[in-house]
């Protein structure tokens, strides 16, 4: 076994490939068990009321109009455009009708124009059930969506081939493990932590050998993304106590909490930081697994302790680059967050000390954490591999015959060549011409 990003690589050992099948096999069975002990068979259904039914239309004509003022905002102000839209229905039991919907208002409301593809609810007037009018609730984006979804698949797979291929392959299994195992297993009052250590398991062991082959650097890949995911779990836990948080941190949580009550909240938290940090967990144990390879392919005298550090310096740097994308990353998702808090009157430390912020600074640090240790844990693993065929020592080149290297040393010490016009040697055979030494 062995694996390279551009070619085969030469590969393992008989007995390296052993203990590694001996140690990746065993892991991957308690996954595989975990995920059918802990696998949701009575997933609660949340009961939300009926929802409107919804249909699609396309806008044929806008008419706008002044808004007339409301009561409780200043003279000349308005709450938003007004007037009248009209609608094709496509769907529905009034296809092939046109209808007439006030243009929707309030902050968030869809602004519509001509040709546009909306989605209509129809409301009923609960003084009088017999009387429904449509109303536009958002725009069509089903098919926006799906062209960006092939623009995406496209780009893989061009730049990719069949590696991008299967990179896809890998997203839409770990979509599905999201949405068939840890989303319901957690509905269904599952303890969200080993619910999510055991999906991102699942997720590991499927995208990492689909993605990168059945390979020794692959399975060094695989335990050292393992235990940094464990790794990070513990310290997740232990952070997350130590600060006394609780879940409660978002308007997102406070909601869950209200339609499903028997959600551990605080678990939902640790569970969010492993599925966040998988997606680059493996991508520091891959580089580095590839790393250790490439290092002992360009150079094999390299002995095991050489090529630990020399990989764990590549790895600083990819390190130092990544903490910047997981705070980022972070601070992108939780914006409209951050621009609450300047708009706060509260304290410096107030504010951050505040749950709803504290939990965002305890999950960044915790997959940092994660992140930094699976350099080392992955880098010892990858040299041991790599070194384990020549026991870590090094392999001596053959040197040359004494002769062969005084007659090298001696053309090289001799007088310069003469050389023509265009700076080319005269000849072989001159004094101080190395071409027929060599």
């Amino acid at each position: 076994m062995g694996h390279d990003h551009s070619r085969p690589a030469v590969a393992a050992p008989p007995r390296v490939r052993r203990v590694l099948i001996a140690t990746v096999v065993p892991l991957f069975l308690v996954t595989l068990v975990a995920a059918l002990v802990l696998w949701p068979r009575d997933a609660p259904e949340v009961g939300g009321g009926e929802d409107a039914p919804r249909y699609h239309g396309t806008v044929e004509r806008v008419v706008t109009e002044a808004c007339p003022p409301a009561p409780e905002t200043p003279e000349g102000t308005t709450a938003g455009p007004c007037g009248i839209a009209t609608i094709a229905v496509e769907t529905g039991p009034d296809a092939g009708q046109r209808v007439e919907t006030p243009l929707p208002t309030g902050a968030g409301s869809p602004s519509v124009e001509v040709d546009d593809k909306v989605v209509l609810v129809v409301l009923t007037d609960p003084a009088d059930p017999t009387v429904s009018s449509y109303s536009i609730a958002a725009h069509q984006r089903g098919k926006p969506l799906i062209w960006l979804a092939l623009v995406f698949a496209v780009a893989i797979v061009a730049f990719g081939r069949w590696r991008g291929l299967a990179a896809l392959g890998g997203l839409a299994a770990s979509f599905a493990i999201l949405l068939t195992f840890v989303l319901p297993g957690i509905s269904a009052g599952q303890a969200p932590l080993p619910v999510a250590i055991t999906g991102a398991a699942l997720i590991m062991f499927v995208v990492l050998y689909l993605t990168h082959g059945v390979t020794a650097q692959t399975s060094v890949a695989v335990l050292g993304t393992l235990a940094s995911l464990v790794l990070t779990g513990l310290l997740g836990s232990l952070a997350t106590a130590f600060t006394h948080l609780t879940g409660y941190g978002s308007e997102d949580a406070t909601t869950l909490s209200m339609f499903q009550a028997d959600v551990d909240l605080h678990g939902l938290l640790l569970a969010g930081i492993i599925i966040g940090s998988l997606g680059v967990l493996d991508d520091v144990t891959v580089t580095q697994a590839a790393t250790v390879t490439e290092l002992a392919h360009a150079n094999p005298d390299l002995t095991r302790l050489q090529l630990y550090r020399a990989a764990t310096r590549v790895g600083r740097a990819h390190i130092a680059s990544t903490v910047n994308t997981i705070v980022l990353a972070y601070a992108g998702a939780s914006l409209p967050l951050l621009l609450l808090l300047t708009a706060d009157t509260r304290g410096v430390t107030e504010i951050v000390t505040s749950e709803f912020l504290a939990q965002e600074i305890v999950r960044s640090i915790v997959a940092t954490l994660g992140l930094i240790a699976a350099v080392p844990i992955t880098t010892g693993l990858a040299a041991l591999v790599t070194t384990a065929g020549r026991g870590g020592t090094t392999t001596p080149r053959p040197r040359r015959p004494a002769g062969e290297r005084d007659e090298a040393l001696a053309a090289l010490s001799g007088p310069r060549v003469a050389t023509g016009p265009n700076n080319i040697p005269d000849g072989p055979g001159r004094p101080g011409n190395t071409e027929s030494t060599w």
